[in-house]
């Protein structure tokens, strides 16, 4: 479990570092290290299939950034601190903490089952869905959409690479 937090606030600094550094080449790196914080973290809590899937759109969308990122002067500009925001950060922080812990004070305590419905596919696999292999049947018949969820997730984010990667203009 401390593996958990470790990893959190390391996310945490790399977030601010990327939000306060003043190269942008730096900001993406330092952005893409949250994103594969994020990776370790769902790895750790034994989600392997988010897992790829965030290794993949993160490797992804990281080369994208750099790919636009490279070569771009950004002017750089001072934001005067005002009060009224700092206020308002400091409300939105607080309603956040609050109400993330109502919603984590709702989860079951660590090691409890938190679904129940995985006895419910495994006797049904066969009669509803007609399928002898148990792990087809959840993927295909009874989790459908969330797997064309995570196909498209794929689908777009190679689309994405290749849209950025190619020659920037045709030949004649």
């Amino acid at each position: 479990m401390i593996e958990l937090h470790v990893v959190l606030i390391l996310m945490i600094i790399c977030a601010i570092v990327a939000m306060e550094i003043k190269d942008l080449l730096s900001s993406v790196i330092a952005l893409g290290a949250v994103g594969i914080g994020l990776t370790v973290e769902f790895l750790l809590l034994r989600a392997p299939d988010l897992a790829i899937t965030q290794l993949v759109v993160e490797i992804l969308s990281v080369i994208i950034l750099i790919r636009a990122t490279v070569g771009v002067k950004v002017p750089q500009e001072n934001i005067k601190m005002r009060l009224g925001y700092f206020i308002f950060a400091l409300v939105f922080v607080a309603v956040f903490l609050f109400f993330s812990k109502r919603a984590v004070a709702q989860l079951p305590s660590f090691g409890d089952p938190m679904m129940k419905i995985g006895s419910l596919y495994n006797s049904l696999a066969l009669s509803k869905a007609g399928a002898a292999n148990i792990v087809s049947s959840v993927i295909l018949d009874f989790r459908a959409y969330d797997t064309l969820g995570e196909a498209t997730v794929l689908f777009t984010a190679v689309i994405g690479v290749l849209t950025v990667l190619r020659a920037s203009g045709r030949k004649k």
